[in-house]
């Protein structure tokens, strides 16, 4: 129904040449992205608008990067051919891209005779619309294919998107049974905390209990010590009454003796106080035994509560060496027990990895096996072309290995000029790496692709320069640079297939003849008798190279420098731009337009090599000059990129290829040459590191601090001249310190710095000059090579990056003392906020500490620390977030891309008392304040980044302070960040 709809254009055979293509014209970005020229090229072939040439251009054309421009192309070539090109195109059009055609013309596609323009014979079109058809069909059966192929997969999708869906519910159950578990566990834990507090209380009971039976021991013990005294008070009043009375016996006179006789009597004839006495006695007599037996039994229970004391003091240290041993051994238990899982856990994993390393080495094993299967195969069939092409052309007989070159010319005819066809350049210094023991039967190749490692052998000749033997070696002859092979039936290495890929025969132009009469795969099959096959080399004196690969060259020169002149710079590449006639670097191939990328050459019996890729053209000029002698260049084929410069170079928008910008560490004055005055700390655009008619300036210009824009324009001396202007000035302030310190002066605070120092001693070269790396050097050797011109470490500039950071950037206020004063007051301002510290437990500080998330600490040792995360979330909210720390963070945050606005206040005495009230609620000092200030003042150089510096006469009190502060932070704000690499 759609076709029936369609409505019908104009007759095509009625139409112009110009409507014709007027029409094509109208639709060409259609069908430049709907066409494919592969398709219609064997219909337009057979109306013959298109030769094979035009074909094989249009497919091989290093510019045409892309189908829309190689169909563009094709539609420029049919518009050479008139009325046929676009009539053969719209039927193209009609037979493969029917819809296309439909839009394009309006008229319905129809594969009837009637419908073709006559270009081309009815059988012709017959059979052409025959194969047409069966092509049609075959793709639509592979379409069906690939749906059939899609819908199985598809279902596979369903499948494992259902399996996932059971996962899922899986996980769910999973982790609401961890939900309950973690409930369960808590209450668990509860109840072990009201079992902990328990046994709490019990061990107060218990030491109470300990403290009363203490006391009750203490007054047993006073209590024996009474009946003690007691007993020792009735023994002396005893001995003291048996004393009397003897002594009453003996002190009696016999005058009284009648009359104690006399009472005696009186007594004796009492009988009832007689018995009244003995009574007496008696009772006495039993007091006193019982009292003895109380003596005694109270002896016997001091004595047993003693026994019972020692006793319990000793079950009480055996009850407690029994717990601490018991939960000694609970320790040691849950310590073995979680050892035993981790110790399974490794097994495990080492389990593992050994299967892991199993199959990799059977899969790496497997893959090499199949590469060399596919490599055979591959030699076998290029052997095969090659001979079926031997047998199209007949190839003049070789010579034979006892003929001389010259009978060999003589004798062998002119070869038929074959074919157009892109071949691959040659690097002859590169066989070098690619050799192999071929006589060792041990794996212990320098380079082996064996599964065992390699051997300690192996390792130590990696350190060894390769030299050229086994498989593939270098011959130089005194015409032609030759590359040979060795009767290895199979090249194995991957360095031999770079060789195949990247080297050509390179040969010398004072031997035209010889190039001429003899081909060379037959001098190549003279040298070997397994020589590379004929594909391999190619039949032309130059090579044509892909543009974006490299080629190495190798010369012979006195003076490489005397030979070409090179153009460009870091930012466009150095580029060959003369080169001298009959010179030997014009006899290897070296031409205009080539980007020199890397140069290797020996100097002192050392082998050095020098990068210039990202070289200014006054690094590149001093490495070429360096060279002399055998050398080897690596060029990149960049024609039009050298033809683009050269352009921009005569019309006068750019002075050379150089374009850095850089910080300058020194100021200097205007001179009479043009050359600019320039302050420390700087930022210059380097738009030409060697300027006509000088050799030791740079052309410069001045940067907008607020934009990527060059102002003012000038000269200032290049690194080396600068840096002996910076040793001369830091000289003559040390001269000048020293004789203030002598008179007696200090030198006052000047907001506007003669130097700044920066060194380059932890990079061992100079950052702003070329790569200069020594190679196959032994451990005996001292030393590296020696930097050019100068091995001082002080650097008169530093390289720098342009920034441009979010809307708020972090407020960073130095001295430390003074930022503590004022960040609460800048907090308060509307767009600002404190940063505050998070509360981090142990595992996440350290954790945190190693991905250098934390910046300061709040306290030495404590658990509260200023974040990374809570500076980025004040930035996330649109403020400026107020750090409340010291230096030491800014090289943190520049990680994380966070630059902070640095701003230095400089103090003096007189601002210093004007604040002491402020200090001293702080616990501070006039003095401290100026300490801190002296002493953070020379960090400020260290940072890779640039600062702002107020003087001291430029506030006098902290509402004039805070006022300036606004001012300041407002212009910082809009400024670009320049950041350098960080030297320390």
């Amino acid at each position: 129904m759609a076709e029936e709809s369609v409505p019908e254009g104009p007759n095509l055979k009625e139409l112009s040449e110009e409507e014709l293509w007027e029409l094509i014209n109208d639709n060409r970005h259609r069908i430049s992205l709907g066409v494919r020229p592969c398709i219609l090229f064997p219909y337009l072939r057979q109306v013959k608008v298109l030769t094979e040439v035009d074909e094989d251009e249009i497919l091989s054309r290093h510019n045409l990067t892309n189908r829309c421009m190689r169909t563009s192309y094709m539609l420029d070539l049919l518009r050479t051919q008139g009325r046929n090109g676009a009539i053969a195109l719209l039927e193209g059009l009609m037979i493969h891209y029917p819809v296309l055609y439909t839009q394009v013309t309006g008229r319905k596609p129809s594969t009837e005779p009637s419908r073709f323009s006559g270009l081309i014979k009815y059988s012709e079109l017959t059979e052409y619309l025959i194969r047409a058809v069966t092509g049609m069909q075959t793709e639509l059966q592979e379409a069906r294919n690939e749906a059939g192929k899609m819908s199985a997969r598809c279902s596979s999708l369903e499948s494992e998107v259902s399996q996932l869906m059971e996962h899922e519910e899986k996980c769910s159950h999973l982790q609401t049974e961890n939900e309950r578990l973690q409930r369960h566990l808590g209450s668990l834990q509860r109840e072990v905390t009201k079992l902990k507090d328990e046994k709490c209380d019990l061990y107060i009971r218990y030491t109470a209990s300990i403290e009363e039976k203490s006391a009750i021991n203490g007054r047993l013990h006073d209590l024996n010590l009474q009946v003690y005294q007691l007993q020792t008070d009735l023994q002396s009043i005893q001995m003291e009454n048996e004393f009397h009375k003897q002594r009453s016996l003996r002190s009696v006179s016999s005058s009284q003796t009648p009359q104690l006789q006399e009472e005696v009597r009186n007594l004796s004839l009492s009988g009832a106080h007689k018995d009244i006495l003995q009574q007496d006695l008696a009772e006495a007599i039993d007091s006193q035994v019982e009292l003895a037996e109380h003596l005694k039994s109270y002896r016997e229970e001091n004595e047993k509560l003693l026994r019972d004391k020692q006793l319990l003091n000793q079950t009480e240290a055996l009850s407690l060496q029994v717990q601490q041993l018991s939960l000694d051994c609970k320790m040691q238990q849950q310590k073995s027990i979680v050892v035993q899982s981790q110790m399974k856990e490794l097994q495990a994993e080492r389990d593992q990895a050994y299967q892991s390393r199993d199959d990799a080495q059977a899969m790496i094993a497997r893959i090499l096996a199949e590469k060399d299967t596919l490599r055979s195969q591959l030699v076998e069939l290029q052997e095969a072309v090659f001979m079926l092409q031997a047998k199209r052309s007949p190839r003049p007989r070789l010579r034979k290995s006892g003929e001389s070159p010259t009978s060999s010319s003589e004798e062998c005819p002119l070869l038929v000029r074959q074919r157009l066809r892109r071949m691959d350049a040659l690097n002859p210094m590169s066989l070098s790496s690619c050799t192999s023991e071929s006589e060792d039967a041990v794996p212990s190749s320098i380079r082996s692709k064996g599964v065992e490692p390699p051997s300690p052998a192996s390792l130590r000749r990696r350190q060894k320069p390769p030299s050229c033997s086994g498989r593939l070696c270098l011959n130089i002859f005194p015409n032609f640079i030759l590359v040979c092979s060795s009767s290895s039936p199979s090249l194995e290495t991957e360095d031999t297939d770079s060789v195949l890929d990247d080297f050509v025969l390179l040969s010398d132009v004072s031997c035209p003849q010889c190039l001429k009469s003899t081909p060379i795969f037959s001098l190549l099959l003279s040298v070997s008798k397994s020589s590379a096959p004929p594909f391999l080399v190619r039949s032309r004196p130059k090579a044509i190279r892909v543009n974006g690969r490299v080629l190495s060259l190798s010369l012979q020169c006195e003076a490489l420098l005397s030979q070409l002149s090179v153009v460009g710079g870091n930012k466009s590449g150095v580029f060959v731009h003369q080169v001298t006639e009959g010179s030997a670097a014009h006899a290897v191939g070296i031409s205009p337009g080539a980007q020199i990328v890397e140069v290797r050459y020996e100097q002192n019996s050392r082998a050095l090599r020098m990068v210039l890729e990202d070289s200014t053209l006054e690094e590149a000029t001093w490495a070429l000059g360096q060279v002399t002698g055998f050398c080897q260049l690596s060029l990149r084929p960049r024609q039009n990129d050298y033809e683009a410069l050269l352009q921009q170079l005569q019309n006068s928008t750019m002075s050379s290829g150089d374009s850095f910008y850089i910080r300058v560490n020194l100021s200097l004055p205007a001179g009479a040459s043009g050359t600019l005055a320039v302050s420390c700390n700087d930022i210059l655009h380097v738009t030409n590191t060697r300027p006509a008619g000088t050799e030791d300036l740079w052309q410069v210009s001045q940067v907008h601090p607020c934009q990527l824009l060059d102002l003012h324009s000038g000269t200032v001396p290049n690194y080396y001249r600068a840096q002996r202007l910076l040793i001369q000035t830091i000289e003559d302030m040390s001269f000048q310190t020293k004789n203030c310190l002598k008179a007696g002066r200090e030198n006052t605070w000047s907001g506007q710095k003669a130097v700044r120092i920066v060194s380059t001693g932890r990079q061992g070269r100079n950052p702003l000059w070329v790569s200069v790396d020594e190679e196959n050097t032994n451990g005996t050797e001292s030393g590296s090579p020696v930097p050019p011109k100068s091995c001082v470490t002080l650097m008169p500039y530093t390289l720098v990056t342009p920034h441009f950071p979010p809307v708020c950037r972090p407020i960073l206020l130095l001295p430390t003392i003074l930022g503590r004063m004022l960040e609460k007051k800048l907090a308060s301002w509307q767009g600002f906020q404190l940063c505050e510290p998070e509360t981090l437990t142990s595992s996440e500080h350290a954790a945190r500490l190693q991905r250098s998330e934390v910046l300061e600490e709040v306290e030495p040792g404590g658990n509260q620390c200023y974040t990374l995360q809570s500076v980025e979330k004040v930035m996330k909210k649109g403020l400026h977030c107020v750090l409340p720390l010291g230096l030491d963070c800014v090289r943190r945050l520049h990680r994380s891309e966070i630059y902070p606005v640095i701003i230095f206040i400089g103090v003096s005495a007189r601002n210093a008392r004007k604040l002491k009230s402020k200090l001293q609620r702080g616990g501070q000092t006039e003095e401290q304040l100026l300490a801190c200030s002296k002493s953070e003042e020379p960090l400020l150089d260290k940072l890779p980044c640039l600062y702002h510096s107020m003087a001291p006469d430029s506030w006098c009190d902290q509402n004039s302070l805070l006022t300036s502060l606004r001012t300041v932070i407002w212009e910082e704000q809009r400024k670009v960040v320049w950041v350098e690499p960080d030297l320390w």
